[in-house]
């Protein structure tokens, strides 16, 4: 890990996001980015996507809501999705993107940050585990809720 930054999601940067590339058993725990990134066309307010960049290249991108007025409390201050390239997985980049969060959500008034996973072989429940996330319940679906406290 040389020189971690984050840079807002854009044009010059979503082909780079969406060229990333996953570790075998990953992909069933993601949702193609585009999924993710009509949220800020939908809710710009509220929506928070970064691209993690080592030097200039893309290696990171995570999406978060905050919404002190949505219904669903495990909604109003949620990580949407976070994606580090294969290649660049275990160099403390998703860590880093994590952090910036945090600090994202203490800025905006927020006392925790949510995560709702799958759990499962090659998932994220060791990585969000790693980085502070505890889990603190489950969807009607049988997903992991987990929160960090900001």
């Amino acid at each position: 890990m040389t020189e971690l930054r984050l840079e807002e999601l854009s044009a010059a940067t979503i082909v780079a996001v969406n060229s990333m590339s996953l570790k075998p058993g990953q992909e069933q725990f993601i949702a193609p980015v585009s999924y993710g990134t009509a949220a800020t066309v939908m809710n710009p307010r509220t929506s928070w996507q970064r691209v993690v960049l080592d030097r200039n290249e893309v290696v990171g991108f995570i999406s978060a809501n905050f919404d002190p007025e949505e219904p669903h409390e495990r909604f109003r201050s949620v990580l949407w999705r976070i994606n580090v390239d294969a290649d660049d997985q275990g160099r403390g980049v998703g860590r880093f993107a994590v952090e910036a969060l945090v600090e994202e959500a203490r800025a905006r008034g927020m006392d925790h940050v949510n995560v709702i996973y799958e759990a499962g072989e090659a998932g994220p429940d060791a990585f969000f585990t790693r980085v502070g996330f505890r889990p603190v319940g489950e969807t009607e679906y049988g997903e992991t809720i987990a929160e960090i406290r900001v």
